[in-house]
């Protein structure tokens, strides 16, 4: 496939994320009777920044790179989302995250608008040192629209605490003051959360279990099928295990593997970062993502990329449910294939929603400079995952409707109100 290629099926992509976002959006607007005043400031982001920054890389040379800020509205409080690096990002793909984000933080009932960011470069092909300055220089360009009151970034694809430890003492040297309250994700001794890493798993892991009591069905023992072993994917597999329930397969951007007896997953998070990849673990068979995405199980958790469950395969999966844990693993058409197949789909923005909730409590922490231990953090990260998947299923249940619907009645709900209560400053 050309880069051209390329380039217009992952814009294909990202318009078919935009157009779901919008759907559901407009559905539950439709359904919650908004008023057309509150359907037309919410159904686009609220600033969408372009910059192009340069940068001076090992060998001497200049090169020039185009990131992203988008915010789409901070009618409950600051914007908050995540800055990814990826060769393929663009503005439009940062745009439906934010929107995304939104739904994300107010279904868990957080006080946070959605933001999303993103620099267009390759981090395999860059040294430590010119991320650095990507990542110093991309945070000069944003300031004047961040802060700890505005919009505070936290890590994403190919992002990590390195970069937020960068990006929040840069800011922080241009403003003279240290301020902990400006990115989430950093290290800990930079007043960085316990359970932060493994927050997006856990969550899921959370909703999992209490889905299980709702419909009837043991955890210990379930099938489990896991797409993407990266940090989310390896963390739901080894709270899965934990739990006693039986992870059957799990897959990398390589391949994946299968034993219908259950794998060991610690051992294989160790052989993982031994080779690098799950691919070829002792005692599995292989198989392809594809082949991983239609075995039968009971559980199945697309956490890697999106638009992996599409109208060719949703005929072929062969789950009771479907926990998303990445961002849009399912486009519109396998959405209602799946509904009608009365397969179960807990959505992206409920399912995955743990990163952001323990995100929350860091924030909150770096404003008290008072920190929790991980019991306290793992304790009221449950409380706001099952109390808001109660309320989605309250409303699935009440409106008879699925639970993405539900979902983004919720939060669309939730944002609503806050938007009509504030008024119009005009």
């Amino acid at each position: 496939m050309s880069e051209r290629e390329r380039q217009n099926l992952r814009r294909q992509n990202e318009i078919s994320m935009l157009e779901m976002a919008q759907y559901f959006f407009d559905l539950a607007a439709d359904r919650l009777k908004l008023e057309e005043s509150l359907r037309a400031l919410l159904r686009y982001p609220k600033r969408k920044l372009i910059v192009v920054f340069p940068v001076l890389m090992d060998d001497g040379s200049v090169e020039h790179f185009e990131g992203y800020r988008v915010q789409h509205h901070p009618v409950l409080g600051p914007c908050k989302g995540g800055i990814r690096y990826h060769p393929d990002v663009t503005l439009e793909e940062v745009e439906a995250l934010a929107i995304l984000m939104t739904w994300k933080t107010a279904v868990v009932a957080l006080p946070f608008g959605g933001a999303k960011g993103g620099v267009r470069c390759n981090p395999q092909e860059l040294s430590v040192a010119e991320l650095e300055r990507i990542t110093r220089r991309y945070a000069a360009e944003i300031s004047p629209i961040v802060g700890p009151d505005i919009d505070i970034p936290a890590p994403d694809v190919n992002t990590g605490e390195r970069e937020m430890a960068w990006f929040v003492d840069t800011i922080s040297m241009h403003t003279g003051t240290f301020m902990p309250g400006l990115v989430t994700g950093k290290p800990k001794i930079l007043g960085g959360s316990e359970g932060r890493e493994t927050a997006t798993g856990r969550g899921g892991y959370f909703i999992a279990v209490e889905m299980a009591k709702q419909m009837g069905i043991k955890l210990e023992g379930a099938r489990v099928v896991i797409q993407g072993f990266g940090n989310v994917g390896s963390s739901m597999a080894r709270f899965c295990q934990e739990g006693n329930a039986k992870v059957i397969a799990v897959s990398d951007v390589k391949g994946g593997i299968f034993n219908p007896d259950g794998i060991d997953c610690a051992q294989l998070k160790q052989y993982e970062r031994k080779t690098g990849s799950v691919v070829k673990f002792p005692g599995t068979q292989s198989l392809t993502n594809k082949e991983l995405l239609e075995l039968e199980c009971d559980l199945l958790v697309p956490a890697a990329l999106e638009n992996q469950i599409t109208a060719e395969n949703a005929e072929k999966i062969n789950a009771k449910v479907v926990l998303e844990l990445a961002n849009g693993p399912t486009t519109l058409e396998a959405d209602r294939i799946l509904h009608n197949r009365k397969i179960l789909v807990v959505p992206d923005i409920l399912a995955n929603a743990g990163g952001v909730t323990v995100s929350y409590f860091e924030w909150v922490q770096d404003r008290s400079f008072y920190f929790w231990d991980a019991k306290k953090v793992e304790k009221r990260l449950r409380d706001f995952m099952v109390r808001a998947l109660h309320k989605v299923l309250n409303v699935a249940q009440g409106e008879r409707v699925d639970m993405r619907t539900a979902a983004y009645m919720v939060a669309v709900d939730r944002v609503a109100s806050a938007a009509r209560a504030r008024g119009l400053y005009a």
